[in-house]
C-alpha cells in the first residue's frame, strides 16, 4: 500500500480550472455569509457553551486526532497523504452543513453560527493548524522523509493572504447584502445553496475526469484513508458534544460541524503556485483533499436521512 501511494508524489494533476475553483469557494462563502443574521443568534449569545464546544470541536480536537491518526499509521501512508488530511483537517466547516444539520432535525441555529464564526477563524486558524500539526508530523518522521517533507513548511502569510481573500472578503460581503438588502439576501440563500453544492461537484468532478486513469488506479486506497479519516471526524464532534453533556439536537450539528470539511479551500490552497510551487510533489495531498470533497457530501447526507426519520430526544 505504501508503495502504491507513494507512486501518487510524482503524478501531476491536470486541473486548468483553478481560478474558477477560487471564484466557485468565494461564491459558496457569500452564500453562506447570506443566512448570519444577528436576531438568529441571540439565545447562542445569551448561552454560549454549545458554540464553544464546536469551535473547540473543529479547530482543536479534529486537527488533534488526525494527528494522532496519522502518527498511528505512519507505516501505511506516505508522508503528503498524511500531510493532505492534516490540511482538510485545519479547514473550516464545509458549506453545505447547514443544509445536512437542518435535514437531520438539528439545531440549524447553531450550524448557521458555527458555519460563521470558523469561517471568521480559518483566517487565522487554517494556516495556523496546518503549520503547526504539519511541522510536528515531519519533526516526527524526519528521519525517514524529512527532506522530503522540508519544502512543505510553507509561509504563513501567504496562506492568510489566501484565505483571507477567498473566505474573509466574501463572507464579509454576505453578511453587509444580509444586513442591508435582506429581501435580496432572503431571495438568494437557497438557490445560492443549491448552487454551491452543484459548482463544487461538477468542478471536483472535472478534475476526476481529466485524471480518470490515475483516479481508477489507485481509489482503492485513497477511498479507504478518507472513510476512516471521515468517519473519525464525525465521531469526534459526536464524541466532544456528548463529553460536554450537549443535548440531541446539538450532537446532531456538531457531528455534522465536525465532519464536514470545507476540502474545497484545501484544494484553493494547494493550487496556489506560491504556497506549494509546482515542483513540488504533492500528489498525495491533491488526491486525498479532493476525495473528500466528494466523500464527505456522500457521509453527510446519508447520515442526515438517517436522522431525518428520527426525532431528537429532549
Amino acid at each position: 500500500m505504501y508503495e502504491s501511494l507513494q507512486q501518487l508524489d510524482s503524478i501531476r494533476i491536470n486541473f486548468a480550472e483553478s481560478n474558477l475553483l477560487n471564484f466557485v469557494l468565494a461564491f459558496i462563502m457569500f452564500g453562506v455569509a447570506l443566512g448570519m443574521q444577528a436576531s438568529q443568534f441571540k439565545k447562542l449569545a445569551l448561552s454560549p457553551k454549545p458554540v464553544v464546544v464546536g469551535i473547540f470541536s473543529q479547530f482543536v480536537a479534529l486537527p488533534f486526532v488526525t494527528f494522532l491518526l496519522v502518527v498511528i499509521f505512519n507505516r501505511f501512508i506516505t508522508p503528503t497523504v498524511a500531510m493532505g488530511m492534516l490540511l482538510v483537517a485545519a479547514c473550516p466547516g464545509g458549506n453545505i452543513s447547514n443544509f445536512m444539520s437542518s435535514l437531520s432535525k438539528a439545531n440549524t441555529e447553531l450550524s448557521v453560527t458555527l458555519t460563521a464564526i470558523s469561517t471568521g477563524l480559518a483566517v487565522f486558524m487554517t494556516p495556523f493548524n496546518f503549520s503547526f500539526w504539519g511541522g510536528l508530523y515531519a519533526r516526527f518522521v524526519s528521519n525517514r522523509a524529512g527532506a522530503m517533507l522540508q519544502p512543505l513548511e510553507i509561509e504563513f502569510g501567504q496562506m492568510f493572504e489566501t484565505v483571507f481573500i477567498i473566505v474573509g472578503i466574501p463572507a464579509v460581503l454576505g453578511i453587509l447584502c444580509a444586513r442591508y438588502l435582506p429581501r435580496l439576501a432572503e431571495w438568494l440563500k437557497k438557490p445560492l445553496q443549491y448552487l454551491s453544492i452543484i459548482f463544487f461537484i461538477a468542478l471536483v468532478g472535472v478534475m476526476l475526469a481529466n485524471n480518470w486513469q490515475l483516479f481508477i488506479h489507485h481509489i482503492h486506497f485513497i477511498f479507504i484513508i478518507v472513510l476512516i479519516h471521515n468517519l473519525l471526524a464525525l465521531s469526534t464532534g459526536y464524541g466532544i458534544a456528548t463529553l460536554f453533556k450537549q443535548p440531541d439536537r446539538n450532537r446532531r450539528t456538531l457531528t455534522i460541524e465536525t465532519g464536514i470539511q470545507n476540502s474545497g479551500l484545501g484544494l484553493v490552497l494547494l493550487f496556489n503556485p506560491k504556497i506549494f510551487p509546482p515542483e513540488l510533489a504533492i500528489g498525495g495531498m491533491l488526491f486525498i483533499t479532493a476525495w473528500w470533497g466528494i466523500w464527505h457530501i456522500v457521509s453527510g447526507l446519508g447520515i442526515s436521512f438517517y436522522w431525518s426519520r428520527k426525532n431528537p430526544v429532549e
